[in-house]
């Protein structure tokens, strides 16, 4: 199976001295339609790692390669395209805009894109009653559930239909049961889609059986497990 995603030699430093070394030399790579959990604590590097792989920040030394194109050596114009399509981003604060309703919150990403207004519509809301949300496509984050706004969130990091979804603690805000049903729809969407999900998270055993399983501690990513 041929990667779409390869991290090579990456590693990270902060400081004026680079003093503060947050990844040692750290390769990885991600295949069409595969799950791969990152476990680690509070301060383990791996939502730097993650923030790297998903081309939002600069690696020390090392490339990302994403469909073969060495990510941070391409023009800002490109980066910002392949961060706007072909990835999809949730992150445990869920960052919904509060002014915004969830339709409006789930179109933004495809504000950057030429489509018919029509076609936006009927794109949201085929996606909204998928994931469950299309009733509440009119209000706004703060009077949805927690385990709504995550959704919400999910729904926006699809909406552009992404190669790569990238989630950076998704359940650490929510309770038991929420998350469960958040993990239960995260692996639906890899295998109804043939998405491929790099999850991070402080929580071990959150996914069952991911294709592969990682550790990440004091900057060093190790594999565990793989079920492919």
């Amino acid at each position: 199976m041929a990667a779409i995603l390869r991290a090579v030699e990456i590693t990270k430093d902060y400081g004026s001295n680079r003093q503060k070394k947050v990844l040692e030399k750290t390769n990885f790579m991600v295949e069409k339609g595969t799950i791969h959990v990152i476990e680690g604590k509070s301060g383990s590097g791996k939502s730097t790692f993650l923030s790297i792989i998903g081309g939002m920040e600069f690696p020390t030394s090392g490339k990302v390669y994403y469909q073969h194109e060495s990510l941070y050596e391409l023009s800002d114009a490109k980066q910002s395209l392949i961060r706007g399509e072909k990835f999809g981003f949730v992150f445990q604060s869920f960052q919904l805009i509060p002014e915004l309703t969830v339709y409006e919150n789930i179109e933004l990403p495809l504000k950057f894109q030429k489509k018919k207004e029509f076609d936006l519509k009927a794109k949201i809301k085929e996606l909204a009653n998928e994931l469950g949300i299309v009733h509440h496509l009119d209000k706004r984050p703060s009077f949805l559930s927690g385990g709504e706004q995550q959704r919400a969130a999910i729904a926006r990091a699809l909406i552009t239909e992404p190669d790569i979804l990238f989630a950076d603690e998704p359940t650490g805000n929510l309770d038991q049961i929420t998350t469960k049903s958040i993990v239960n729809l995260l692996i639906k969407l890899n295998k109804d889609k043939n998405l491929s999900l790099v999850i991070v998270t402080h929580e071990t055993n959150l996914f069952p059986t991911p294709h592969y399983l990682y550790s990440m501690k004091d900057g060093v990513l190790k594999g565990i497990k793989s079920n492919v």
